[in-house]
Order: structure tokens, then C-alpha cells, then sequence
């Protein structure tokens, strides 16, 4: 049976379109994770307050999924529970590091940049991808016992 719902991703990806154009064209801001909690907490008030509100938006929104996802036909992603906490922690240092090496995150260069046209956002995204699929290649395929 395959996971592929092109229903829903069309959905989602109009609104993270949708969401994206919204605060580029209101607040003049890109909608790239890593600059919204970055600069989150050296922000002015009404800095803070659409940063807040952004980030409370993406885990409500996860939060609505994981648990009214399947009223509507759509399946949440399984989350993995068994990984050691010094695995989650060495993980998203080495996410925090590559996306301050690389000016921005997946989202930001991914969704914004791309949208922009911009170079520099299409040399990070390709870069992004292929180093996902290595990692993914290595992990799963030339490592034994990786779950």
C-alpha cells in the first residue's frame, strides 16, 4: 500500500505557499524556520510576536494532523519514539550548523528562495537533496542493523 496522498500534499503545499506569500507580502519577511526561531529571541515586541505566532502556527498545525489527520482521510506521519536522546541532540546541532553554514534552511531556500529565483537558493536547495539522499542511501542501505 503506498503512502502517497496527492490530495493532501497538493493541500499542503498551497497552503505553505499560501503562508509564505502572506508574510513576505504583509510583513516583507521570508519564511525560513531557521531565520524565524533564530532571531526570536533578540526580537523587538512586534518582532517576537509574528515570530511566536509563526512557530505556535507550525506545531499547532503538526498537533491538528497527528490528531484529526485520518477524519479527513489523511494519514500523519508515523513518529519514532526509540531513538536515543543523544542521537536527537547530535542531530539537531549538526541541523542548527548546516543551516547557519548554508544561510538558511530547507524552507527558506527550498519554498522562498526558489520562488524568488534566486541563485544561491537553488545551489543550496540541490545541495540540501543530495546530501539527504547520500545520508539516506548510507543509513539504510550500507549500514547494518539501522532500523
Amino acid at each position: 500500500m503506498s503512502s502517497f496522498t496527492p490530495v493532501s500534499a497538493l493541500i499542503g503545499g498551497l497552503l505553505i505557499g499560501a503562508g509564505a506569500s502572506w508574510l513576505l507580502l504583509s510583513l516583507g519577511r521570508i519564511a525560513g524556520i531557521s531565520g524565524v526561531v533564530g532571531a526570536l529571541p533578540f526580537s523587538r515586541r512586534m518582532e517576537f510576536a509574528w515570530r511566536a505566532l509563526f512557530l505556535l502556527g507550525l506545531v499547532t498545525g503538526a498537533g491538528l494532523l497527528y490528531r484529526y489527520g485520518s477524519t479527513f482521510g489523511v494519514q500523519a506521519p508515523l513518529s519514532r519514539i526509540d531513538f536515543p536522546a543523544w542521537e536527537l541532540i547530535v542531530s539537531g546541532l549538526l541541523v542548527g550548523y548546516g543551516t547557519a553554514l548554508g544561510s538558511g534552511c530547507t524552507s527558506g531556500h527550498g519554498v522562498c528562495g526558489l520562488a524568488r529565483r534566486s541563485p544561491r537558493s537553488l545551489v543550496a536547495t540541490v545541495i540540501f537533496l543530495l546530501t539527504g539522499i547520500a545520508t539516506a542511501s548510507v543509513l539504510r542501505h550500507w549500514l547494518e542493523n539501522w532500523p
